[in-house]
This record gives C-alpha cells, structure tokens and sequence, in this order.
C-alpha cells in the first residue's frame, strides 16, 4: 500500500516537471531528448505494473514520432490511443489527454484492461520486452503490418532495455 502511494506521489512530481517544461510552449523533441525526459516515468510505471520501460517507451516513440506528431503535441497523445477528445486545435479520432503522464498511465491501464493483452502480466516478466512487443501486437493493438518489428527494432536501435534493469 505504501509503496503504491510512494509511485503516485513520484508519478505526481513528474507530472509537475512535464507540465513546466511544456508551459514555455511546444518543444521539438530529438530522440534522446524524448527518452532522457520519459525514461523515469517508464521505469516507474515497470516498477508498479511490470510492462517493460523499454516497450513502453519505444511503443510511445514509435507511435507519436518521439513526441513531434500532431497528436501527441496538441492532444498529449503519446500511445496512438482512439477515443474523444476536446481538441481546439486539431480534429481528430484520438483521445486527448491533460498531460502526457496521462497518456502513459492510459496505455499501461488500457494493457490492463484488455482480456487480450491482460495475461502478459502474469506469463512475462519486465525483462522479456520481446514477448510483450508480440502480445500486444497479436492483441490488435496497431493494424499496421510489420508493427511489432518496427517497435522491436526502436528497442535496440536505441538500447532502451537497459531502462529495464
């Protein structure tokens, strides 16, 4: 119990950074900077749930052009999740989220809540970033054909299994 509201009130604190950083106006990410400034968010959401900070980052990475698409920078969209949105800015079938923790927060949750994706977390550990990658892609998650490779190859493009540890 304590341990959970130690991760909430870390996850709070990093909400509080996001939101500074993004108040001085929309910054274009490279892809060290995306990781060096999500890697702890992704650690954090590991630690509580067991998804791997890699395949949470490279799926992120991956889906919103580390952090430069339109949705993720006018909808804080980082996951390439579809819902509602009050978007002023952009008209869009994706969901809008208050920060980009949310969007983090969703997609582990959305993880959780899906009957395809919910046995990951009791047959994988957060060490094997491969099956995960290949269970979220059998789950339907992206219709795009050759996803899975995609996100596999951005995790060892950029090392990101080393944030697994």
């Amino acid at each position: 119990m304590q341990k959970s509201l130690i991760g909430k009130v870390l996850l709070m604190m990093l909400l509080c950074l996001f939101s500074i950083a993004t108040s001085f106006g929309q910054q274009q990410y490279t892809i060290s900077s995306y990781i060096e400034e999500h890697k702890k968010v992704a650690q954090q959401l590991m630690k509580e749930t067991g998804v791997p900070a890699s395949v949470i980052l490279a799926v992120a990475i991956h889906e919103s052009a580390y952090g430069n698409s339109r949705i993720a920078k006018h909808l804080n969209n980082h996951f390439g999740i579809k819902g509602k949105n009050d978007g002023k800015t952009i008209r869009s079938a994706y969901k809008g989220y208050g920060s980009v923790l949310n969007s983090y927060l969703d997609f582990v949750d959305l993880l959780k809540r899906r009957k395809s994706t919910q046995s990951l977390f009791d047959n994988h550990n957060s060490t094997d970033f491969t099956a995960w990658v290949r269970g979220i892609a059998r789950s339907g998650y992206s219709a795009t054909k050759g996803w899975s490779g995609k996100v596999l190859s951005t995790i060892d493009r950029y090392n990101l299994s080393e944030y697994d540890k």
